[in-house]
């Protein structure tokens, strides 16, 4: 607790934003990639602190929100198979496709389970050898190595009722794309300090020089943040382009060598469909040919997902830092927490989310 406190001292915290009002002499805009980081912004009221030359926008940083329709309805259709045992993270149960939802395939009967790693899915194939287990593997790079984990367990372990329906998508790949559209606002990121846990830095080095954006690894704490915010602006002034670790009690340039190595055995990088952005080239984990065996769209002939069907909903838009929720005509009305029209208000890391608990009554700026 007393580690935590530290990271939200609101003392701290204050310094930090006088230091950045000090720091910026004209307007930038920054991007947090992470979802958890929007939600302590949102929760901690940061942008409150920050002076008006300082603008934060909500990246694609929630691996639930960007997992195409496409593959949630091949979730929901092998949910409701007899022979299939779908396990998932809790967060994906409400995730609607437009077949209805792993929650509503369950409503109907199919066996769908939560489980908090996806070694507990492993566990469930060895117990049940007659039924077909598969984990809706989702996330950034940050839970590819357990699933990867699981994937090479199975096959030490001779288990084959255990598959993968992967959906991991990359993050320096989704920041390209966004740096390379033409109507681009982003001059800075913050870098999501739980991916480079794993990955270490050195993929950004490239971004940085290509775009000339300073990117700031940052972590999810209210100080954290500001923190990452203050270097951010500093390099801007000073017409700097870096990348910078501002969460070195968690991060090395390096990653997590062990994970990276299980990662790379198992999975290569693939083009990936984002809900709302559409396909990015490379941005995605599929598993290799070594492990054909255990990928459930082989095994079960999935086919190509189905394309992203028309909708009012705008989450396209916030994912890419374009709009931001209250702009949206559903948002609070025909979208909620409890009927939710797209990801971001399903996920707990949703920027639409975050935005109808802790600021529901804000208005779009002018």
């Amino acid at each position: 607790m007393q580690h935590q406190a530290e990271y939200r001292d609101a003392g701290h915290a204050q310094r930090l934003s006088d230091a950045i009002a000090r720091a910026a002499s004209r307007p930038h805009t920054l991007m947090e990639v992470c979802g958890g980081q929007t939600h302590s912004i949102m929760r901690f009221g940061l942008e409150q602190l920050l002076p008006p030359e300082v603008e934060l926008v909500h990246g694609p940083g929630c691996p639930v929100c960007v997992t195409p329709i496409g593959i949630i309805d091949q979730a929901v259709a092998l949910a409701r198979r007899p022979d299939v045992i779908m396990t998932s993270f809790g967060d994906m149960l409400r995730v609607p496709g437009t077949q209805g939802s792993l929650f509503s395939a369950r409503a109907e009967g199919g066996d769908v389970r939560i489980v908090y790693s996806p070694l507990d899915a492993l566990t469930l194939a060895a117990e049940h050898p007659d039924r077909q287990v598969v984990f809706f593997s989702v996330g950034f790079e940050t839970t590819a190595p357990t699933a990867a984990m699981a994937a090479h367990q199975a096959r030490q372990r001779g288990l084959r009722n255990f598959s993968l329906l992967a959906s991991h998508v990359l993050v320096p790949p989704a920041m390209e794309a966004i740096l390379s559209e033409p109507s681009r606002r982003i001059q800075g990121f913050l870098a999501a300090g739980h991916v480079c846990t794993i990955m270490g830095t050195s993929e950004y080095l490239p971004i940085a020089e290509r775009h000339r954006v300073p990117i700031v690894v940052t972590g999810f704490e209210p100080v954290d943040i500001l923190k990452g915010v203050l270097h951010c602006v500093e390099q801007l002034e000073r017409g700097e382009a870096q990348v910078t670790n501002a969460y070195p009690r968690v991060v090395r340039d390096e990653g997590n060598p062990h994970a990276r190595a299980i990662t790379e055995e198992v999975f290569e990088p693939v083009d990936r469909d984002w809900r709302g952005i559409g396909v990015i080239p490379k941005s995605g984990y599929g598993l290799r040919d070594a492990y054909a065996d255990y990928d459930a769209e082989r095994r079960f002939e999935l086919g190509a997902p189905a394309p992203e069907p028309p909708s009012e909903c705008i989450a396209g838009l916030v994912l890419q830092g374009l709009e931001k929720p209250p702009a949206c005509p559903a948002f609070g009305k025909g979208c909620t927490p409890s009927t939710p029209l797209g990801a971001p208000m399903v996920s707990s890391e949703g920027a639409c989310a975050a935005y109808y608990r802790y600021r529901r009554s804000q208005q779009v700026s002018s």
